[in-house]
């Protein structure tokens, strides 16, 4: 069975950083892209980042650009997303996905993902 399984989310004051990691399970997705997304209480899951298959190309929403930093290890078969400055609207379950196509990009559409992890919740106090 094939599983993404989300780490480090917390509660942590304004201003402050916390590091995401998602680690699949049951197989490797080493050559997909891979994304974190999000979802606010009664909002729609919304993109934050993504990275291409080969790691080095990032994007990233509007809202995130400057503040958090996604990476990838491929030894390691870890996805994280670094959070930094952290602001109460940033407040939300994220959610890693892996892309549905091998060296394919998968950007901020959630329909290029194929894999969903179940969520680890971020809460930034004010």
């Amino acid at each position: 069975q094939v599983q993404l399984v989300e780490s480090g989310g917390g509660l942590v004051p304004a201003g402050g950083s916390l590091r995401l990691s998602c680690a699949p399970s049951g197989r490797t997705f080493s050559t997909y892209a891979m994304g974190w997304f999000r979802q606010a209480p009664g909002k729609e899951r919304e993109f934050v980042a993504a990275i291409n298959w080969s790691g080095s190309i990032p994007d990233y929403a509007n809202s995130v650009k400057g503040r958090f930093t996604i990476s990838r290890d491929k030894a390691k078969n870890t996805v994280s997303l670094q959070m930094n400055s952290l602001k109460p609207e940033d407040t939300a379950v994220y959610y890693c996905a892996a892309g549905s196509r091998s060296f394919g990009d998968a950007g901020a559409d959630e329909n290029n993902y194929s894999y969903w992890g179940q969520g680890t919740q971020v809460t930034v106090s004010s």
